[in-house]
């Protein structure tokens, strides 16, 4: 195609073949002599083996020998200089449907970028195992960070293709910029397809059972209560050393892949574990109220990051005056209405 290409990837970005064996889209792009000549990393790494929130460093892919640039820690979004020599950007990462997840934050800010230096992007597009059900507070602005962008609940039904549409069409770019986008659209797919994905899409997310838990469980990380890194169970548990009550279940965390430093390290936490519980269709409060609730002190249960997942300070305070979930549920009912009728625009599958 004569054009030099920048790859936004990592572990999952590969190619099936019919056998279930598979090879990297970077191996498959250099066999056909396609002039790949960056790859941009997002968080957990190029190969997808570091913690969340680690910092990652730019190198180079010793397989192929090109150079791996990281969009985690404070290069976030691809600088003119990183771009230069690139006529083409292909996205491809395998997302979860959360909005803390934060490879949609790196598709703004790749996206923002193409539509800053006049790159064409091309967004490959891969199904969403938390595609069947829309749930959870919108996002108030005012609590934009790097695991919450845009206005949009927890978790909001689309494929990722289908969210840099949204991006584009609800001009959510700086300066109501506009990128050159093209989807290549998934075959045979709808909202309701089961998908059990492949590869981990991240160190902590090691099955299908942690990835349909992760939006519930992943207020935890807002709190002092563990969801099981530093265990073989991540995002399928949670405990505390500071739970008390009719918890039957316990574990102690200790460094392992993924969790070099995992909460309560060497402490035994009470909690439950959740690793036969029946597919969630919709937000689960009651773990998150209960723990609450049996926490001794309520005033160091919450830390500075849990309003940042949640998307508002409203969840906080109405957890702490212990609001009931139907009533917390109604709160959120208005602005998920709103959401839907932007999300209905940019739809391509059924």
């Amino acid at each position: 195609m004569g054009k030099n290409i920048g790859l936004v990837a990592n572990q999952t970005s590969v190619i099936f073949k019919k056998d279930n064996s598979y090879s990297h889209l970077v191996d498959s792009l250099v066999s056909l002599n396609i002039a790949v000549k960056k790859v941009y990393a997002p968080e957990h790494g190029f190969r997808g083996d570091a913690d969340a929130g680690e910092l990652i460093t730019d190198g180079m892919d010793k397989k192929t020998g090109i150079p791996i640039i990281s969009l985690y820690g404070n290069n976030k979004k691809p600088s003119p200089e990183q771009l230069k020599g690139i006529d083409l950007i292909i996205f491809d990462m395998q997302d979860v449907g959360v909005r803390f997840y934060t490879y949609i934050s790196t598709l703004h800010y790749v996206m923002e970028a193409c539509a800053e230096n006049d790159i064409p992007l091309i967004v490959f597009d891969r199904p969403n195992p938390n595609a069947h059900y829309i749930d959870g507070p919108v996002l108030e602005q005012s609590y934009n960070s790097f695991v919450g962008m845009h206005p949009i609940p927890v978790v909001y039904g689309m494929t990722i293709g289908e969210y840099a549409a949204m991006i584009n069409g609800e001009k959510w770019l700086k300066n109501e910029l506009k990128c050159d986008l093209t989807v290549v659209p998934l075959i045979n797919y709808s909202y309701q397809t089961f998908y059990s994905l492949p590869i981990k899409p991240s160190p902590n997310l090691p099955n299908d059972q942690a990835i349909n838990l992760y939006p519930s469980l992943c207020f935890f990380e807002g709190t002092n209560v563990s969801v099981g890194r530093g265990t073989e169970k991540q995002f399928q548990i949670y405990g505390s050393p500071f739970l008390t009550g009719n918890y039957q279940y316990n574990f102690t965390p200790k460094p392992n892949y993924g969790a070099k430093s995992p909460v309560h390290d060497g402490k035994k936490c009470l909690g439950e574990n959740l690793e036969n519980h029946p597919r969630l269709t919709a937000l689960n409060l009651d773990w998150l109220i209960e723990a609450y609730k049996s926490t001794v002190d309520k005033t160091q249960f919450f830390n500075n990051f849990f309003d940042k997942l949640a998307g508002n300070s409203t969840l906080q305070e109405q957890i702490k005056q212990d609001k009931s979930i139907e009533e917390i549920r109604d709160s959120w009912h208005d602005d998920l209405k709103s959401f839907k009728k932007i999300r209905k625009k940019y739809l391509l599958y059924d």
